[in-house]
């Protein structure tokens, strides 16, 4: 994109670099592949007490993740610390940064009990510079709409055979589950699905990290759709907050720097869609 689409696209210029094209090299759906090094630069990793969970860097101080795995007292009790730029969990890392957090500013409705409103901010201790392997992500916009079956990516960590982590960042192709499918899948069972979620995924993926971001490409722009809520295995897609449903509150809640909305509309208009509310 050039400059002036980018400021209309995207927001700020600087967002160029995270919305502009990447190559993905493979269609495995089933345990994801490793993803080259910097080919998600938007990609963070947060850590408190040894656990790894997935976010996404949005503007240069500001972190979009999860709101289900945050203790209350994660601030003062844990020292969270998040990763930017990095790689692998057993090699070298030349081009992470970690920051510890300022801030944590949940959406004031979410509810743990059916995962309403999975979705929270993490202010960083300090502004992260801007280099190749870390650039801020494009949100999905209010009006975005999806197809049942649009290919998506889930990034984040995968499970090897024996049930651990994979060591290198992941990628996997998954197909978007319309809302009115995905409700019936989940009929009596945990959560409810809601206009606010998204679901992607089949009975042959299995998706990866806690607030790992949910990617879509619209035209030459990579965009964050979802926000990972629910990892399922097996029997049922996997659950995502909606990160479009969230705008105005991802807008009125970060400082500095606004993030950048991208609208995402299906290609195929007469597939059935997963737009809020249902059709």
């Amino acid at each position: 994109l050039s400059n002036s689409l980018c400021a209309v696209h995207c927001g700020d210029h600087f967002l160029c670099k995270a919305c502009s094209s990447r190559a993905v090299n493979s269609s495995n759906i089933t345990e994801g592949h490793d993803a080259a090094s910097g080919s998600w630069p938007s990609y963070a990793a947060v850590v408190i007490v040894g656990f790894q969970f997935g976010a996404s860097l949005i503007n240069e101080q500001w972190v979009l993740t999860a709101a289900s795995f945050i203790p209350l007292d994660t601030l003062t009790r844990w020292d969270p610390t998040v990763y930017l730029g990095g790689y692998s969990l057993s090699g070298s890392n030349p081009n992470e940064v970690n920051r510890t957090l300022e801030k944590i500013i949940c959406h004031p409705e979410f509810d743990f009990a059916t995962l309403k409103n999975d979705i929270c901010l993490l202010k960083l201790s300090a502004p992260v510079n801007f280099t190749d392997h870390i650039q801020p992500t494009c949100l999905a916009s209010e009006n975005s709409t999806y197809n049942n079956e649009s290919s998506s990516w889930v990034i984040g960590l995968g499970y090897n055979s024996d049930g651990t982590f994979t060591k290198t960042l992941q990628e996997a192709k998954v197909p978007i589950v319309g809302n009115n499918e995905c409700k019936g899948i989940f009929q009596g069972s945990y959560p409810k699905i809601t206009e606010n979620m998204i679901c992607a995924g089949d009975k042959d993926s299995c998706l990866f990290t806690y607030g790992a971001p949910l990617m879509t490409k619209s035209g030459s722009v990579w965009l964050q759709s979802g926000v990972l809520s629910v990892s399922a295995c097996d029997a049922f897609p996997s659950v995502f907050t909606r990160v479009s449903q969230y705008q105005k509150w991802i807008s009125d809640t970060v400082r500095g720097t606004q993030p950048g909305f991208v609208t995402f509309t299906s290609p195929d208009s007469s597939s059935p869609t997963t737009t809020a509310p249902d059709v």
